[in-house]
C-alpha cells in the first residue's frame, strides 16, 4: 500500500453544491481546499474566491447551501457528527454565525422566500417529514403538512402567497403526486398530473408565478412538464430519453433540464413555447446543475459543473448564447498526473434473472421472464492479471455515471479493476426500469450484478481467483446479498453502511425512509414477513465463504450501527472467528455517519480498504 499516493488521492480539493446569489454575481459552494470543508464564494466576474468560514461548517459537505434573499448571507445544514439530524444554520460575510431553524429530528431547508422573511423547511419534528414554514422576522416556525407520509419537493412561490409540494394520499405506494396550497399549508389541491403509480413533483415557479415547472415518468421515461395555473392544462417536452426539470431561466420561455442516456448526463435547454432543445456543448460525461434555480446566473449565463470519468469536476460559467464555458473553479489534480487516472468501458448485456445461476432454495427469489438491458462501466487498472473489485452502488434508486468517481479512481491506483453495473432499480432508465426492484429486494436486481460478476470473470486479463465485492449503503446491502447469496463468485468482499436486517431496519430508521424506501419497496414486516425474513442477508450468513470487511459510521441514522452489529453477533453464533486472520474482519467508525466527503474520514476508509484487499486479495 502506498501510503502516500492514498493521501494524495484523498486530498485531492473537491468542491459540492454550487449555488448562484440572488442577483447572479456570486456563487456560494463548498470547499476543502485547506484540508477540511468550508464555505468559499466565487465571484462569477472575476473568479476570485473568498472564504466565508473558518471551522464553523460541517466537515461533511453532504447537504446543501442557499442563499438569503438579499445575498448578504448563506443558509447551510449543521449536524452532530454525520447523523443528519439537521438544524439550519446562517453565515455571513464576516463569518458570524447563527442558529435559524432548530427542530427535533432532520431539518431540510427546501426554499428561501423571495420577501427576505420566508423559509420553507421540511422536518421530522413531528414524526413524519413534513413542511413547515419560518419566519426570519419573528423566529416563529409553523407546521403545514400534515400528512401520513413523507412530503417532498416544496418550493415557494415568488410573492411567497402559495407552496407547491409533493406527496401521496393513494392506497397505491410507488405514486407521487403535486400539490399546491395557500402559504399557510390550507386549501391544498392535488394537480392530478400523471396517472396513479406514477411519480410526479413540482421542481420550479415561474417567474410570474402563473406556472410550474415538474418532472413526471407516467409515459416511463422521465420528462418534463410545464403546468399552467390558469387553465389547469400541462405542456409536455421530451420523451426520446430519461430527463429531470432543473428550473425556469429568466423570463420563464425557456427551462433547463438534465439528460440522461447511456450512464452519461448533459444539460438541456428547452424553449417552453416552441418545445425546441438544445444541449450544452461538453465532452461526454456528467454535467450537473445543483437544485432548482442554484445555477442561474443570468438570461443567458449558468453554473454546471462537469466531470468525466477520467477528468475530475470543473465549475463552469456557461454562456447559452456562444456556447461557451468559462472556468470558474478550475479541476485540482495536486501534484499527480492527471493522466495516471482510467476512464471507463460502457457496455451492455442482457439481465437473465436466478434461473442462470445454482438454485437459491430458501430465499424466495423466482426469475424474472421479462429480459432486461442492463448497462455497466468497466475501469481496466491495466494490472495483468487483474484482481477486480464489483462495486454495486447505492440507493437503490442511483446510477453510475461516467463521472470521476474517487473511490473507483483509488482502487485503480491500487491494482484492481472496477466493475459498475447499473442494476434493475437503477434511474435513468425509466419507471419501469425502476420500479422493476419492488417487492424484490435481495433478488432479481442481485442476479443482475452477479451476472456482471461473471462476465467480468470470464475476461481472460482477470484474475478470478480474485475478485471482491464493495459497496456502501444499498450497495453495502448488495455486497452482504452477494456474498451469502453468490458466494461461490466472491474472494473476499467489504460491506460499508450497509443493510443486513431488514426488520431492524424497519423499526430504526428515520421515519421518512420508513415509508418512502422500505414500506415503497418491499411493504411492511406485517404485510410481507417472509420477504423480510428472505431478503435479509442476516437470514443466510451461514454461506458466507470469503472474507469480509463489515466497515460501518456509528452516527449512521439512515443505516443504523445496529446493522453491522447484528450481522457481527450472528457471525460470532455461527461460529465465524474475528480479526484479521479470521472469517471477518469488524470496523466502526466514529464521528462518522452515513459516510463522509472530510478528508480525514476519507484517507481513514482509504487505508482501511486498502490494507484489507491487499491482506485478503
Amino acid at each position: 500500500m502506498d501510503e502516500d499516493l492514498l493521501e494524495a488521492l484523498a486530498s485531492l480539493p473537491t468542491f459540492h453544491h454550487a449555488t448562484v446569489s440572488p442577483d447572479g454575481s456570486e456563487v456560494a459552494v463548498y470547499y476543502d481546499e485547506t484540508g477540511r470543508n468550508e464555505l468559499h464564494v466565487v465571484d462569477v466576474e472575476t473568479g476570485e474566491r473568498t472564504r466565508w468560514s473558518d471551522g464553523e461548517v460541517p466537515r461533511n459537505a453532504r447537504w446543501h447551501v442557499e442563499w438569503g434573499a438579499d445575498g448578504e448571507r448563506v443558509f447551510f445544514h449543521l449536524d452532530d457528527d454525520g447523523n443528519e439530524q439537521n438544524d439550519v444554520y446562517a453565515i455571513d460575510r464576516d463569518g458570524s454565525v447563527e442558529p435559524v431553524v432548530e427542530l427535533d429530528g432532520q431539518t431540510i431547508l427546501q426554499d428561501v422566500g423571495e420577501d427576505g422573511e420566508t423559509l420553507l423547511v421540511g422536518s421530522t419534528a413531528s414524526g413524519q417529514m413534513q413542511l413547515y414554514r419560518h419566519d426570519c422576522a419573528t423566529g416563529a416556525t409553523t407546521q403545514l403538512t400534515a400528512y401520513d407520509r413523507a412530503v417532498a419537493a416544496g418550493v415557494l412561490s415568488p410573492d411567497c402567497e402559495r407552496i407547491a409540494y409533493a406527496t401521496n394520499e393513494t392506497d397505491t405506494f410507488e405514486n407521487t403526486d403535486t400539490y399546491v396550497a395557500d402559504a399557510d399549508g390550507s386549501n391544498p389541491r392535488n394537480l392530478e398530473i400523471g396517472e396513479t403509480g406514477a411519480e410526479v413533483a413540482p421542481v420550479d415557479w415561474s417567474p410570474d408565478g402563473d406556472r410550474l415547472l415538474v418532472t413526471d415518468n407516467t409515459a416511463d421515461l422521465g420528462r418534463c412538464g410545464v403546468y399552467d395555473l390558469s387553465t389547469d392544462e400541462v405542456t409536455w417536452y421530451g420523451g426520446e430519453f430519461d430527463e429531470d426539470a432543473e428550473s425556469f431561466l429568466p423570463g420563464g420561455d425557456r427551462f433547463l433540464a438534465v439528460r440522461t442516456r447511456e450512464c452519461a448526463k448533459e444539460v438541456v435547454v428547452y424553449d417552453a413555447r416552441t418545445g425546441a432543445a438544445t444541449t450544452l456543448d461538453l465532452p461526454t460525461g456528467v454535467a450537473s446543475l445543483g437544485r432548482a434555480g442554484s445555477a442561474v446566473v443570468d438570461e443567458e449565463r449558468i453554473v454546471c459543473s462537469h466531470t468525466t470519468p477520467d477528468r475530475r469536476p470543473e465549475l463552469l460559467c456557461y454562456d447559452l448564447a456562444t456556447d461557451e464555458p468559462e472556468q470558474l473553479i478550475a479541476a485540482d489534480y495536486g501534484d499527480l498526473d492527471p493522466d495516471r487516472f482510467v476512464d471507463a468501458d460502457y457496455f451492455t448485456f442482457d439481465s437473465a434473472g436466478v434461473a442462470e445461476f445454482d438454485d437459491r432454495a430458501g430465499q424466495g427469489v423466482e426469475s424474472d421472464p421479462a429480459s432486461r438491458e442492463i448497462e455497466a462501466l468497466l475501469y481496466d487498472s491495466g494490472e495483468r492479471p487483474s484482481p477486480a473489485i464489483v462495486n454495486p452502488h447505492g440507493g437503490p434508486r442511483g446510477q453510475d455515471t461516467r463521472g470521476f468517481d474517487l473511490y473507483t479512481q483509488f482502487l485503480c491506483s491500487q491494482g484492481y479493476s472496477v466493475l459498475k453495473v447499473n442494476y434493475r432499480g437503477s434511474t435513468g432508465r425509466g419507471r419501469e426500469f425502476a420500479q422493476a426492484i419492488y417487492d424484490d429486494w435481495g433478488g432479481n436486481e442481485q442476479a443482475d450484478i452477479a451476472k456482471g460478476t461473471t462476465i467480468l470473470a470470464e475476461k481472460e486479463w482477470v484474475d478470478d481467483d480474485r475478485i471482491a465485492v464493495f459497496g456502501g449503503s444499498y450497495g453495502g446491502y448488495s455486497a452482504y446479498c452477494q456474498l451469502t447469496m453468490y458466494p461461490e463468485l466472491y474472494d473476499a468482499g467489504v460491506a460499508w453502511i450497509g443493510v443486513t436486517d431488514l426488520r431492524d431496519l424497519y423499526e430504526n430508521t428515520m421515519p421518512h425512509y420508513r415509508t418512502e424506501l422500505l414500506e415503497k419497496n418491499v411493504g411492511s414486516p406485517e404485510e410481507n414477513p417472509e420477504l423480510y425474513d428472505e431478503r435479509s442477508p442476516i437470514t443466510h450468513a451461514e454461506n458466507l465463504a470469503a472474507p469480509l470487511l463489515v466497515l460501518h459510521g456509528v452516527n449512521d441514522r439512515r443505516v443504523p450501527i445496529s446493522q453491522a452489529r447484528l450481522f457481527r453477533d450472528r457471525l460470532d453464533e455461527l461460529g465465524y472467528e474475528a480479526g484479521e486472520d479470521g472469517d471477518y474482519e469488524y470496523v466502526e467508525l466514529g464521528e462518522e455517519g452515513h459516510a463522509s466527503t472530510d478528508v480525514d474520514q476519507k484517507i481513514r476508509t482509504f487505508r482501511t480498504l486498502a490494507d484489507f484487499l491487499e491482506r485478503r486479495l
